[in-house]
């Protein structure tokens, strides 16, 4: 996955249930950027934390913080059905559009 300025490529994802996924994502331009996976009001949630604390670390299996021109990657198994989301909480960011979808059939 691209992360650019305040997007991502893909936006959307689809994959079969039970099937695990290796999540590459590649940092262009010059921001710090999250990858983050969860279900929407996990994201709107946590998004109200960051605002408080727009440097915290993150320690979960399901997401990472990527610099400027590095990469990192993220192995996830899917195993219910619907639609993920992945986007970054740094304060706005998410706002502004970076965010996507990985649906789950």
């Amino acid at each position: 996955i691209k992360m650019s300025e305040m997007d991502y490529e893909p936006f959307k994802i689809d994959v079969k249930r039970v099937e695990q996924i290796r999540f590459v994502l590649r940092k262009v331009g010059t921001e710090d950027h999250e990858f983050l996976l969860a279900m929407t009001k996990e994201h709107l949630a946590h998004a109200a934390v960051m605002k408080k604390h727009p440097h915290m670390e993150h320690d979960e299996p399901n997401g990472v913080l990527v610099a400027p021109k590095k990469s990192a990657e993220i192995v996830w198994k899917f195993t219910k059905p619907g639609t993920f989301e992945y986007s970054c909480l740094i304060p706005n960011h998410r706002e502004y559009g970076m965010t996507g979808h990985v649906t789950v059939k």
